[in-house]
């Protein structure tokens, strides 16, 4: 059994790790504002602990603007990364969102917050202990509009498509027509495409189904493994 005054020195040093947390947090997000990062992105930003949505022996690093290790070979996107692609998604209250790549759950707990509560977000992972991280992450944060599915996003999940907006977290050879076609008309789709160089694929679906697509840069991600990705190496 702990002692009385060992367990108030834990606690202290628990909260005084939380402050400094937030303090990080609250660095990093000014940072992005010199990237042309949105209030509302950076808002959304300052309300999701990365530290919590990381392995226990990366917390030190989690507000450092770079991708860490999580295991499995994954990655947890640079906090500037996930950013971008929120802003490139233009995402607004009550939106359905599809994403392929759920990770630790963070970038999908980003994408929450910028839908609200009316907007609900459907993230696919192909690793099923990622995908056990990831619900477990998002329980102890509270997200309950986010559903964490194991399946192959390569083929995306048509069960509650069509979708306001999708977005790929990892590298596709191409993009998968099954995406394309589980796009709602209107929608964004933000992707990045390619093996050793790859680039990030904004494509925009107009009213009548026409698909326009937009270069907006050189990228690094893991592979998009899957029926339409790439296969296992």
């Amino acid at each position: 059994m702990i002692p009385e005054e060992d367990r108030g020195e834990e606690s202290t040093e628990k909260e005084e790790e939380e402050i400094e947390f937030i303090n990080r947090r609250l660095r990093l997000v000014q940072g992005l504002e010199t990237l042309g990062v949105g209030k509302k992105v950076r808002q959304a930003m300052l309300r999701v602990p990365r530290h919590s949505f990381v392995p226990e022996y990366a917390r030190s690093a989690a507000y450092a603007d770079t991708p860490l290790d999580i295991g499995c070979g994954q990655t947890i996107s640079a906090p500037h990364m996930v950013a971008i692609m929120c802003e490139l998604l233009e995402l607004s209250e009550g939106l359905k969102v599809l994403e392929i790549g759920a990770g630790s759950g963070y970038n999908a707990a980003v994408m929450a917050e910028l839908i609200g509560k009316s907007g609900h977000v459907y993230t696919v992972e192909r690793i099923e202990s990622l995908v056990c991280f990831a619900k477990d992450n998002l329980r102890k944060t509270g997200y309950k509009n986010i559903t964490v599915l194991l399946e192959d996003g390569s083929i995306g999940y048509s069960k509650y498509a069509p979708y306001d907006r999708i977005v790929v977290t990892c590298a596709a050879p191409e993009i998968p027509e099954p995406l394309v076609e589980q796009l709602k008309p209107g929608g964004i789709m933000i992707i990045p495409v390619g093996d050793y160089f790859q680039e990030l694929i904004l494509v925009k679906k107009d009213k009548k189904g026409k698909i326009k697509k937009e270069n907006r840069g050189g990228v690094v991600f893991v592979p998009l493994i899957g029926e339409y990705g790439f296969k296992p190496r």
